[in-house]
């Protein structure tokens, strides 16, 4: 994903750094950036940088600090092992150390240490490619193994790769039959997490700190976790009030922080979760920053890229729960804004950021969030509904969707 996934909040964060006399430098793999997207140096790296060669041009600018923000978690963990030639060489550098970045990257490795934390996770098992493929030591009783164990969780099940992100190559398994499709792939097939499939509200929380003082912002909701998977940025994205779920995350916002204080998180993770039946299950952990940052910074007012310089600079940092202080909404729009409606968007309400989303070099459409006080749902869909009886924008599936998160009794 390009920088502008990060707007406003990383702009702010430069331009803080600029008024205290601190060039800051962004160092990227992909798209491109300008003024607007960065107000400092850039530099553009290969994709395939090594850790090493990221150090040598962070280190060659002439770095005092480095914070790292990439993903999605195969960046995050180079740039953890760019972290440990940064550290030798005198460069602090905000990130989770590589040996905790490869935990948390590794699904199977995250089930168990939110299981020993206490924290609610899939029921699952783990498939290793080497082992169905004969490599190494040979088990011939192994493909039975994963067998028994799909019958003791139940159909269906839902595998996704150990080492992947952003949903990528995950399957819904329904039967006993998909699994022996998976199972015999072939030498393609890669090792993967099987879980019971759970479903419920899918929810995004981004935790930012270092071990004796970790933020917890806000949770957002991303869309419904089901049997099939699902690109969340396609649906509604929003953080606002959610009594019961508020009241249920706080005892898991403490558990988390807990982990993270024990494991040594220094930095940020993006933690997935399902809400469902009034309690969270935990999906996933990823070490680095999230997806719906920009959301969870819009509706609480912490900006996390700030929190980020701060903690290079050696500032000292607040913990503890983020207090929400607005709505924060996002829709996408997949076929782009129309040339007018930025403007006449901004009119009507308090708009975060709009702009296009890029992932892997793929156009989604663009992205719009914005922000309202409570009080003001009605007056806001209403402002809505006159743009898209106007212009047709935003489209009446996205204004429906606004609409019941709203004002649920219009």
């Amino acid at each position: 994903m390009g920088i502008r996934r990060a707007d406003p909040c990383i702009q702010r964060a430069a331009r803080e750094l600029a008024a205290d006399g601190i060039e800051a430098g962004l160092f990227h793999t992909s798209g491109t950036a300008g003024d607007d997207d960065f107000p400092g140096h850039r530099e553009r790296l290969d994709r395939g940088v090594t850790p090493r060669e990221t150090a040598d041009a962070v280190a060659a600018w002439g770095a005092d600090a480095a914070v790292s923000i990439s993903l999605p978690c195969e960046n995050a963990l180079r740039d953890a092992a760019a972290k440990a030639f940064l550290d030798a060489v005198g460069i602090p550098t905000v990130m989770t150390p590589l040996a905790v970045t490869m935990l948390l990257v590794d699904k199977w490795e995250t089930k168990q240490l939110c299981r020993r934390a206490g924290l609610d996770v899939p029921d699952g098992f783990h498939v290793d490619s080497d082992l169905l493929a004969g490599r190494g030591l040979p088990v011939p009783g192994y493909r039975d193994a994963p067998r028994v164990q799909a019958e003791r969780v139940g159909y269906p099940l839902m595998s996704k790769p150990v080492w992947d992100s952003t949903s990528t190559g995950i399957r819904t398994l329904r039967s006993p039959a998909d699994l022996d499709a998976h199972l015999t792939a072939g030498p393609e097939t890669v090792s993967t997490v099987v879980e019971q499939v759970v479903e419920g509200d899918l929810c995004s929380v981004d935790i930012v700190g270092r071990p004796g003082s970790y933020r917890v912002l806000p949770p957002c909701w991303t869309g419904r976790a089901g049997a099939e998977p699902v690109f969340t940025v396609a649906d509604l994205g929003w953080c606002g009030p959610r009594e019961e779920a508020d009241t249920a995350f706080a005892d898991v916002a403490r558990t988390l922080a807990g982990l993270c204080g024990n494991l040594g998180v220094h930095g940020s993770v993006n933690v997935d979760m399902i809400y469902t039946g009034g309690r969270f299950v935990v999906l996933e952990i990823n070490p680095r920053i999230g997806g719906a940052t920009t959301l969870s910074c819009a509706a609480s007012g912490n900006n996390t890229f700030t929190s980020l310089a701060r903690m290079a600079r050696g500032l000292p940092h607040t913990g503890g729960m983020a207090r929400r202080t607005c709505w924060a909404v996002e829709f996408l729009a997949e076929d782009g804004i129309q040339p007018k409606a930025p403007a006449e968007l901004r009119r009507r309400v308090r708009v975060v950021t709009a702009h296009g989303l890029v992932i892997d070099g793929v156009s989604h459409g663009d992205i719009v969030v914005f922000t309202l006080a409570q009080g003001e749902e009605d007056r806001t869909v209403r402002a809505l509904w006159e743009l898209h009886e106007a212009s047709g924008f935003p489209t009446t599936e996205v204004m429906a969707k606004i609409s019941a998160l709203l004002d649920p009794n219009r």
